[in-house]
C-alpha cells in the first residue's frame, strides 16, 4: 500500500494512494503530537516543513520530497532551490500537472506562500509571509495588552471599532491586500494565466479574489505523488 504524508507546521495529514481509486484522505494529527508510531506499514512519500520531526521519522524508509529529487515536470535548476520548502515543491508540481502555465499557487495556512511556474515549466520563485493566525499570535506574544483573537470566516466589512475588531480588520484585510499585490506583480511581470488557491485558509481568501480558483483537497497530495514518480 502507498501513502502520502504532509507534515505542516500545525497539522500533519495522511492520505492513501491507490492507483485505480486515486487519493483518499485518511487522518489528521496535530504535528506536535505526531510520531513514528503513527506511520502505517507500506511505501510512504512525504513532504515536511518541520526538520525536527523529519529527522525523527528517518528511521523509516520514507521518500522525502525536495527540489533535488522531484520526478515531476517542473525544472527547479534555474534558481537556488536548496532551501525551498518541500510543500512548495509539491504545489509547483501539482500546478504544472493540472493547470495552464504560466501560473501561481497561493498556499494559505500558517504561512502564506506563493509558487510561480513559467510557461516552460521552470520554477521562478515566489513569496513567503505569515498567515492570518500567525499574525494574530505574533501580536499577542509581542505586546503587553493586545488580545489573541480567533480567526473569522468573513472579511471585515468596515474598519474596526474596538480593539478586537481593529485587529481583525488590520490583519484580515491586510492579508488580502498583500495577496492581491502578489497577484498584480505576477501578472504584470510574468503574464500568468492560472491563479490557484490551496491550504486551510483558502476559502477565506477566495471570495475576495475572483480571478483565482480553489484547488481540490487532494491538490498538494498529487504534487507529492508526482514528485515521488508515482
Amino acid at each position: 500500500m502507498k501513502y502520502l504524508l504532509n507534515i505542516g507546521n500545525t497539522h500533519t495529514t495522511l492520505a492513501q494512494y491507490d492507483p485505480p481509486r486515486g487519493i483518499s484522505l485518511m487522518q489528521t494529527f496535530y504535528t506536535e503530537n505526531f510520531s513514528v508510531n503513527d506511520l502505517p506499514e507500506g511505501e510512504i512519500a512525504a513532504i515536511s516543513v518541520v526538520p525536527k520531526l523529519r529527522r525523527e521519522l528517518e528511521s523509516r524508509n520514507i521518500h522525502f520530497l525536495d527540489a533535488s529529487n522531484s520526478r515531476g515536470k517542473v525544472d527547479f535548476t534555474r534558481i537556488d532551490c536548496s532551501t525551498l520548502g518541500a510543500d512548495r515543491v509539491a504545489n509547483a508540481e501539482a500546478l504544472a500537472a493540472f493547470y495552464p502555465l504560466p501560473g501561481i499557487v497561493l498556499d494559505c495556512g500558517t504561512a502564506i506562500t506563493m509558487e510561480l511556474v513559467d510557461q516552460e515549466g521552470v520554477f521562478r520563485g515566489g513569496a513567503i509571509a505569515p498567515g492570518r493566525s500567525l499574525m494574530r499570535r505574533s501580536l499577542f506574544a509581542g505586546t503587553a495588552q493586545l488580545p489573541d483573537i480567533p480567526l473569522s470566516r468573513n472579511v471585515p466589512a468596515d474598519i474596526g471599532a474596538g480593539t478586537r475588531n481593529t485587529i481583525a480588520f488590520g490583519i484580515d484585510c491586510g492579508c488580502i491586500g498583500m495577496v492581491r499585490e502578489y497577484i498584480r506583480i505576477a501578472r504584470e511581470k510574468h503574464n500568468i494565466v492560472s491563479i490557484v488557491l490551496t491550504g486551510g485558509d483558502a476559502k477565506f481568501f477566495h471570495p475576495a479574489l475572483p480571478e483565482a480558483v480553489l484547488a481540490p483537497l487532494d491538490f498538494t497530495y498529487h504534487g507529492i505523488r508526482i514528485g515521488a514518480g508515482w
